[in-house]
Formats: structure tokens, sequence, C-alpha cells
């Protein structure tokens, strides 16, 4: 393409160097290039700083922790309770964000790298096999940091080009590394920084690639490859980056607790895109009305989730969307504040020579879609272990009556449907010992009108998941319309397991 304006990366470092360099963020671009086009912008800027800041599950840090005396090839190693991998060399591992804690389950590998950072003392505590060459079967310390020959932050997928929104169909809260989900569409949740992120202000790839230095987690860093799962025909690429965590700085780099899922980062990663043409500056003021992506309902438990609806970052930025003709409030689970901190960063440092740009060595994949894991071993569905034997009785059905029913057919679980035979309730032998207990008289004061129910499709670890949430034995099994199919039971699922 024969381009108008045209600039080299040597030639913007020399900017840089001299003090003259232009650089503006990526929102500031994007109003930019609607006042004077993208020729003239791409004529008074030189670099666009990207940013976002939010959870980067897929990170952790290769830690070297020296040798003993004597020395100890560790067979494993905990860091405050956290274990980290130690197949790699003798007092090498490798820490992931997400590994929890024995001790705590909201306390993991994330807490440990941002209390390194911060400068404090880790407990470390390794055991092995002892060898010849290392005699040493165990051994407890304390670091810190600066103790350690290296600790490298490597992360195998951070910065998603866009990410779906999620949301939940079902009648009960889920709780997801997308946040917390309430039920029957009462919420959705998004992650990204929409017209601020990375890879929306170089969808094709062009000046991000292998060698690109960036800004990760406060210090300089590099892209090392394209992330795992990356999508690019379906717009969702990924980034694979490293940086020295000994340079980092706790602001932009902080644990975090999805409620009842688990641990995570939060880590701030800003990528300058070099203006090297009015293509790169029209493609650098996308705006968040041009961001579009997928409300996925988390509430059908399933890889291959169903698609809602299609959505912009500026319809999820307003604070509520449309589902099913309601208005459904949504909430970012990244801090737009925080993204725009880490572009500002960025280009302060530029503009006052501290950060030179790096030519790509080699372009990141534009093909390419994620698979889904090869499975040997179906897991089995609960139409295959439901008993198709059960009996239900009508709201306005007599104590007597239900006693009856759960002794003659010797069953423990009695579901409550109304007259158009759709699940209402639920009644356990405990409740009928309580009515006579109390000297209840109708159903309604001992049935359970809150039921967890179980469809014939899903997997049988949907249904055990399930037990264990709600703490229950039993429950009815489901059609879309609420009609009752059968029932599964923990006893049928451990005689399953048993098999």
């Amino acid at each position: 393409m024969d381009f108008k304006v045209k600039k080299s990366i040597a030639e913007i470092n020399e900017k840089i160097k001299d003090g003259s360099v232009s650089v503006v963020t990526a929102d500031e671009m994007a109003a930019l290039v609607r006042e004077l086009g993208a020729e003239r912008a791409a004529r008074e800027v030189d670099v666009v700083t990207t940013g976002t800041f939010g959870a980067m599950c897929s990170s952790g840090v290769f830690l070297n922790f020296g040798h003993a005396d004597p020395p100890i090839k560790m067979r494993r190693v905990w860091l405050n309770g956290v274990e980290a991998y130690t197949g790699i060399a003798a007092v090498d591992a490798y820490l992931g964000a997400t590994q929890p804690s024995e001790r705590n389950p909201e306390y993991g590998g994330a807490h440990v790298i941002e209390e390194l950072v911060a400068g404090e003392e880790i407990e470390l505590r390794a055991v092995a096999h002892g060898t010849d060459c290392y005699p040493r079967k165990s051994v407890e310390t304390e670091i810190t940091l600066a103790d350690l020959n290296q600790a490298v932050m490597v992360n195998p997928r951070n910065a998603y080009q866009r990410y779906n929104a999620a949301t939940n169909s079902s009648d009960r809260t889920l709780y997801t590394y997308m946040g917390t989900l309430l039920p029957n569409y009462g919420n959705a949740t998004f992650c990204g920084a929409g017209a601020l992120s990375p890879l929306c202000n170089d969808p094709e790839y062009e000046t991000i690639g292998v060698g690109t230095r960036i800004l990760i987690g406060g210090a300089h860093g590099y892209i090392i490859g394209a992330g795992t799962q990356h999508e690019p025909v379906k717009g969702k690429g990924t980034l694979m980056v490293i940086g020295d965590l000994k340079e980092m700085k706790r602001e932009f780099l902080r644990a975090a607790v999805f409620y009842k899922y688990g641990v995570t980062l939060y880590l701030g990663i800003s990528v300058p895109i070099p203006i090297l043409n009015e293509e790169i500056a029209k493609r650098t003021g996308v705006s968040d009305a041009e961001i579009v992506t997928e409300v996925i309902d988390y509430g059908v438990p399933r890889r291959d989730r169903p698609v809602v609806r299609m959505v912009t970052y500026a319809e999820l930025k307003s604070g509520s969307i449309e589902i099913e003709g309601r208005e459904v409030p949504t909430a970012p689970l990244s801090s737009f504040y925080m993204a725009r901190r880490v572009a500002e960063e960025l280009k302060r440092q530029i503009e006052r020579g501290e950060f030179l740009l790096t030519e790509p060595v080699a372009r990141l994949p534009t093909v390419g879609e994620t698979k889904p894991m090869k499975q040997t071993r179906e897991l089995p569905l609960v139409r295959d272990v439901m008993s198709r034997e059960f009996k239900v009785v009508r709201e306005d059905a007599s104590l007597e009556d239900v006693a009856k029913a759960i002794v003659k057919g010797k069953f423990t679980h009695i579901p409550v449907v109304d007259a158009k035979n759709k699940l209402v309730g639920i009644v356990t032998a405990w409740d009928i010992s309580l009515a006579v207990a109390f000297k209840y008289n109708t159903l309604d004061k001992i049935m359970t009108r809150r039921v967890v129910t179980a469809k014939p499709d899903e997997p049988v670890d949907i249904v055990v998941r399930k037990f264990e949430q709600f703490d229950i034995s039993a429950m009815p099994v489901v059609d879309d319309e609420g009609h009752v199919l059968g029932m599964v039971t923990s006893d049928q699922i451990s005689k399953l397991v048993g098999r």
C-alpha cells in the first residue's frame, strides 16, 4: 500500500532520544483521529500507548533460590504454604498465580508474588529424596525477593484482545472466574479495557509481535510469542509475556480473590504502538462502540455455552444492557482507571527517554483457532443415572398422603407439582418428621420452594458439585418447562463411581 505518511521505528527512537517525540494514550488517539482524520493524526503522533489492568490468571514466576549447604534437589517446595512446581532443576521452581494455599483457599500464588514485590519475608519449605550430590532431604527458611538469584515473570496468556461477557439464565447464583453471576439474568460481567486494550489497537498484529518491548507490572518486559488459546480468527488474540519481577511495582500488580472461585493476579500491561503510517493511526482510533463481543450464558454447564446476544464495549460500559426485553446491570472485572494509569506511565517513560521501542523479530499468528480437549472417556450424563421411578404430589396434598407416598414407595424425597405438573417444591421424610413434631397440618409449611434441580443432559460431575455446594442428597431432574422427569441421588452417583 502506498502511504502518505511513512515513519520507521528507528526514526521514532531518535525522537525519543532527543525529546521531540509525540506520545498520546489510546483514548486520546481515538479523539484525535475523530477530530483530525487518520492522516493528520499520523503526522502529529509518533507513539500510542495502550493499557489493560485486569485478572491475568495465566501468570506466574520462575524463581531460583540458590543452593543450600548441604545442597538439596527440591522434590516439592512451598512458599507461605503455596506449592510451586519443581520439575525443572534442583533449586528452580515455577509459582503459578492461581495455585491455592494448602492452609487457606483464599490465599495463593498471586499473594506470594505481590508480597515478594512488596519486600515482605516469605516462608520457604522444601523436601527431597536425597542423592549423593544433593544429600539434604528438607529445608525451612525465610526469603525475600532480594535473596533470590532470579525472579522472572513468564505468563503464558495475558492481555486478551477481547473477552466474552458473562450472564446467568439459571435459577441459582454462580461463582465463576467472571465473578458472581446472579440468577435469572440478574447481572452481566465483562473483562478488558476496550478501546485502551493493546491488541484492539493493532488487530492485524502489524506492530505488536515477538520481541516487542512492553511495560509489565511497571517494569520493562517483552512479548515472547502468541499466548495460549490465541484465536486471531475470532478476534481473540492473546500475548505470552516476560518481565523481571525484581523491577516491578506493587501498584501495577495485585493479588485478588473471586468469591467462592479462587485466587487470581491483577496485572497492568502497556504496549506501545508506533504510528508508522495513516493505516496504523486509523486502527488506533478505535472506539468502544466499534469493539463487539458475545454475552455468554454461564447458566448452561457445558464448554460451548450459548450466546445470548452480541454487545459493544460502549454498551457494557454504560452500566446496563438489554437481555430478553429487560435491563440487566453490567459490571467490569477490569479497572479502567488503572488501565489509563498504565498507559500514562508508559507515555511518561517514553517522553522522558527512559523507554525505547523495539522492532518485532516475528509477527504473531493471524490464523488459527483453539480446539477443545480430546476426551477418550466421556462423562456420563444425568439421564444415564437418574431414577425414572419416582412419586410426585400436588401442592394441595395432605401430609398424610405425602407420608404414605414416602412409606409405600420407599422414597425420601417427593417433588411437589402444581396443577400443570410443573415443579413448585420438594418435601422430604425429615420434613414430615418436623411436621409431626411441631404439629404442622399443611404441606406449604414444610416443603422447600427453592429447589435445586438437574437437567437430563447435564454431566454427572455438575450434579456432584450441586450436592456439595448445597449440602443435599437428592434433586429432581426437570425439562425446560419444569416438568419432573426423574430423580437423581447421591447414592446413585456413589454406585456409579464404585462401578
